[in-house]
């Protein structure tokens, strides 16, 4: 308190108008004990005001409004609703953060789905309504607690200034100073326990107590030796004080021994009397000047701190900034996507560790960090809307895939599935991504029904296998067989006989394709014998030709039946030219008699060739038909 008094301080000490403090301060002190007294007044309003230190409070806006919603029900159940004002205005600021993202996203999805509804967009969303009843319930029994705190406060001032008045009355009434000091004692003790004030009563009612206080010490004849007694015990009591602030001025926990010089700030105005009026205001001036040294030790710390809230400040800008810029690039891909995203994630945990930033600007920041988020987010998520239209298409596309598949898998035409199946895996590769909760499910149907037809393919291959190497050692058993097949003379039969083996050999069966040869060697044999024949170039070519088409419709060697049907046009190409030049020479011989030899020999070519070319548009016939 403020000891040494002023004539001229105290005229209105009856009233409840402010007055100044009863105490002489140097300009230079005055500041370091103000701030203790505005401290004080708060905390004599409300005891509870500090009550909140000891409730952590979380990383409010990493957490999803359902966890929020949590925390602010746990609050209220388990702590004192004064000692949760902080915590419950920041979750409440967090939640309607979130839902308003939510409600947007949620409004830009309807849009896109129905762009020309005239319905106005409305969403129900249970959790909002849960969290705004809590919040009401924190809130309403708030109210009513500041309400009654508000009512208790003025009761508490009137009993005070009741005690005032009966103190004033006890200095006045000259008739009962023998138990003045008895009575002194129970006015201070009823003091002691009169309860809070509120704080812009705070100084004046305590200064005007204490003014009465020390008029009863001062103005009132009372036994000298116990008057020095009460003075000396409250000169103990302050010099302890002042050794305490001493041993706090070497306290590391600046901010620590600030509050418990608070503390004995209190202590010293509200518990303890006046001293001797010689040695008050010395007593004050020792006390005050550790005050200020305090004071001067904890404004450095907060210079300290001010400069490292300035320099978070800068590093937050510049987290923003980065955020800002990842934010404006563009990209394509779902990894790219997702390395952006853990960039941003890195980012925001470093904007979170950093610390504060200057109050004047928490706002702001606050705000542009939360503006570079969102619109890193409605970039991500227009990305992943758009990627989730094209993975329900593509999930069309593989669905589709998947019933061709359940359609071929129990072919047993290889020849003709086997292309389409391939095709199918081709298509399904190039087709993109599908929902994830459909990929695995999907790809386990597609590969169960792949795989079911080629384990039969290649069972059927193996099984072909085994036959076309038995029917390789037939056929070079029989080549060896036909090699000594003698001619016997007669035209028909050894015909017959060529025909038998034509029959034999392809009844045998195919062989692998890297086998094939021996269907060379025994053309090779076929040529000698057809060469001993003494057939017609006709007949020779027919039978030929019809073993030959046999082999290729064995082997269903596409290229080869191409190449065959390639030389067959070209050779009818050649006769119906070398045709039509004969026919145009003839039409060049004048005056030429049916019987010149000449001409003879040209009609003669002429239907030579005709003859030929029949035979070859044939050919050309039959190897279309396969």
């Amino acid at each position: 308190m403020l000891e040494e008094k002023n004539d001229n301080l105290h005229r209105d000490a009856d009233g409840l108008n402010e007055v100044s403090s009863p105490e002489i301060v140097p300009t230079d002190q005055q500041q370091a004990v103000n701030s203790i007294l505005l401290s004080n007044a708060e905390e004599s309003e409300d005891n509870t005001a500090n009550e909140s230190n000891h409730i952590p409070k979380l990383d409010y806006d990493s957490l999803s409004m359902e966890a929020l919603t949590d925390e602010l029900q746990k609050l209220i159940s388990l702590e004192k609703i004064t000692a949760i004002k902080d915590h419950a205005e920041e979750l409440r600021k967090a939640f309607l953060s979130k839902y308003n993202d939510f409600i947007e996203e949620k409004k830009e999805a309807f849009m896109e789905q129905n762009p020309e509804s005239e319905t106005e967009f409305e969403y129900e969303f249970p959790l909002k309504n849960f969290f705004e009843t809590l919040f009401n319930e924190y809130r309403d029994r708030k109210n009513a607690y500041y309400k009654q705190l508000q009512k208790n406060l003025n009761q508490n001032l009137d009993n005070r200034i009741a005690i005032i008045e009966e103190l004033k009355t006890l200095i006045d009434d000259a008739d009962n100073r023998n138990d003045a000091v008895k009575k002194l004692t129970a006015l201070r003790e009823k003091w002691n326990h009169a309860g809070p004030i509120p704080r812009d009563k705070y100084n004046h009612v305590w200064n005007n107590y204490h003014f009465h206080v020390e008029r009863f010490y001062d103005q009132l004849h009372l036994d000298r030796e116990s008057r020095d007694m009460d003075f000396k015990h409250n000169l103990e009591q302050k010099q302890k004080i002042i050794a305490r602030v001493e041993e706090l001025l070497q306290e590391d926990d600046i901010i620590k021994a600030f509050r418990e010089l608070q503390t004995l700030h209190r202590i010293w105005k509200e518990e303890i009397g006046p001293v001797d009026r010689e040695i008050r205001e010395e007593i004050w001036e020792q006390f005050s000047d550790l005050t200020k040294q305090m004071h001067d030790k904890r404004e450095q710390l907060f210079e300290k701190l001010r400069e490292a809230e300035t320099d978070n400040l800068l590093k937050k800008v510049e987290i923003i900034t980065e955020m800002d810029q990842i934010s404006r690039e563009e990209m394509t891909s779902h990894n790219a996507w997702q390395n952006q995203i853990k960039k941003i994630e890195a980012l925001r945990a470093r904007f979170f560790a950093i610390g504060k930033v200057p109050a004047e600007k928490n706002e702001e920041t606050w705000y542009l960090f939360k503006l570079a988020t969102r619109n890193f987010n409605i970039n991500k998520n227009t990305f992943y809307k758009d990627l989730k239209h094209d993975q329900q298409q593509n999930l069309t596309k593989k669905l589709a895939l998947i019933e061709n598949a359940h359609a071929l898998k129990d072919s047993e035409d290889f020849e003709a599935t086997t292309p389409q199946m391939k095709r199918i895996q081709d298509e399904w590769k190039k087709t993109g991504h599908v929902p994830k909760k459909y990929s695995d499910s999907l790809w386990k149907e597609f590969k169960d029904a792949c795989n079911h037809y080629f384990d039969k393919l290649h069972l059927a291959r193996n099984q072909e296998n085994d036959e076309e190497a038995a029917s390789y050692s037939k056929k070079k058993e029989y080549l060896d067989l036909l090699k000594e097949f003698q001619l016997s003379g007669d035209h028909k039969t050894d015909l017959e006989e060529i025909k038998l083996h034509i029959n034999n050999w392809k009844n045998i069966g195919r062989v692998a394709q890297s086998k094939r040869f021996i269907e060379g060697k025994f053309n090779k044999i076929l040529d000698v014998l057809f060469d001993k024949l003494s057939l017609s170039k006709k007949e020779t070519e027919s039978v030929k030709f019809n073993n030959r088409l046999d082999q290729l419709a064995e082997s269903n060697d596409q290229r080869k039946i191409q190449n065959e049907t390639v030389f067959i046009q070209r050779k009818m190409e050649e006769l119906k030219s070398e045709i039509f030049q004969l026919e145009n020479n003839i039409q060049f011989i004048s005056n030429a008699k049916p019987d010149n030899p000449f001409v003879k020999e040209v009609y003669k070519n002429i239907e030579k060739n005709k003859e030929e070319y029949k035979m070859w548009a044939e050919k050309l016939k039959r190897i279309k038909e396969l």
